[in-house]
């Protein structure tokens, strides 16, 4: 049984856009650039004819992971998950270092929205999986190469 993948339908529609790009004009981008390369003469000794077709290689990757997803994609609505306090996906999480006392603030969502720089965090991650079910004013710690950390949240936001 494939595993379920859940995606807020901005990032599902973000992924039907880029599968749908890169069917049409990413092949017909790659398919030019390896005729392109054939043109140049004898194949065994032409680097642009095998970066194309490493290139290629590339995008049909690219392409069956985004149908893998899609097709095993379960859209979240935020509106059907509890209002109870805890921590679950798609919940915003306020949290205090109790080593350094700085706060940091994620937003728990999948892996395939993670996004560090925009402080969304995987709920497979270590810390996201910590988090799970938690409550403010719970403590949760976690092992990083670095050693042990530990947080205590402070908000939980829906």
């Amino acid at each position: 049984m494939a595993e379920i993948i859940y995606l807020t339908r901005q990032r599902f529609e973000e992924l039907q856009a880029e599968l749908r790009q890169l069917r049409s004009q990413g092949r017909r981008d790659i398919a030019q650039k390896i005729a392109d390369a054939r043109s140049h003469g004898d194949l065994s000794e032409n680097a642009d004819y095998d970066a194309a077709l490493q290139a290629q290689e590339m995008l049909e990757m690219r392409i069956a992971r985004l149908e893998r997803i899609l097709a095993n994609a379960r859209i979240i609505d935020p509106k059907e998950l509890p209002n109870d306090g805890k921590v679950y996906i798609l919940s915003t999480v306020r949290l205090r270092n109790c080593k350094t006392g700085s706060i940091v603030e994620y937003t728990l969502v999948s892996p395939e929205e993670a996004d560090f720089q925009q402080n969304k965090l995987s709920v497979a991650s270590p810390l996201g999986k910590a988090l799970l079910g938690k409550q403010a004013g719970d403590r949760v710690r976690i092992h990083v190469p670095a050693g042990e950390m530990e947080y205590e949240i402070v908000e939980v936001r829906r």
